[in-house]
Parts: structure tokens; C-alpha cells; sequence
């Protein structure tokens, strides 16, 4: 039974749930991102280049039989999400930055100092008298 105890305890532990979230809507950013590079920023950047090379799509693009169409589509993605993946951590970062407390005013005189300052202001009188 200690087990079973035990696996609820760390299932149910905020850290394992927020990792769940996570990876889901990674996965589902992931499919955004990779439909914007292939329907959008592939045809309006490389469509006459990819004319020009004589293919259809960035995963046709060869050169002497290697294909390498795939990693670019790869590379654009990856600079996509972690360009806009950028922004929203610097824009959370600008939200959650923690205010910065004003210095605590210093503390008064402790009992020996203002002993001391006794001391100087009547040995200071004595003199000027």
C-alpha cells in the first residue's frame, strides 16, 4: 500500500502537473509554428527561390541528391519558436520582475554611542567654558 501512496503523492505534486501542461501545449505550439513556417513564411520568402531550384516545396530542395529541404524547414522552425519563445519569457520576465524594496532607513545611535555622545558633548562644554 505504501506504493500506491507514495505514486499519488508524486503524481499529484504541482511540479509533475505543470510539466503535463507544459508539454502539451509545447506540442500544440509546435504544430502552430511549424503551419506558419510552411504556409506562410516559406511561400512569401522562398517561393521564387524555390521556383528557381525547381521545386514544388521547401522538402524538395536537393543538391546532387541529397535532400536537405527538410532540415531547412527544420532549422526555420526551430528559429520561429525560439525567437517568439524569447519574447514571451523577456514579456513575462517584465511582468513577474520583483520590486526592488526601498533601503530601510539606517538605525538610530545604539546605547553606547549616545553614552559616548554624552560624554563628548559635556567634555566639549567643559573646554569652551
Amino acid at each position: 500500500m505504501g506504493f500506491i501512496k507514495e505514486f499519488k503523492e508524486f503524481a499529484v505534486k504541482g511540479n509533475v502537473i505543470d510539466l503535463a501542461v507544459g508539454v502539451i501545449i509545447g506540442a500544440a505550439f509546435g504544430k502552430i509554428v511549424s503551419s506558419l513556417v510552411e504556409d506562410v513564411i516559406t511561400p512569401l520568402l522562398l517561393n521564387p527561390a524555390l521556383e528557381a531550384a525547381g521545386a514544388k516545396n521547401i522538402q524538395d530542395l536537393a543538391w546532387k541528391g541529397v535532400t536537405y529541404g527538410n532540415f531547412l524547414a527544420a532549422v526555420i522552425n526551430f528559429l520561429c519558436i525560439a525567437i517568439v519563445l524569447f519574447m514571451m519569457i523577456k514579456g513575462i520576465n517584465r511582468l513577474t520582475k520583483p520590486k526592488v524594496a526601498p533601503e530601510p532607513a539606517p538605525a538610530g545611535p545604539t546605547d553606547d554611542q549616545k553614552i559616548l555622545m554624552e560624554i563628548r558633548d559635556l567634555l566639549k562644554s567643559k573646554n569652551i567654558s
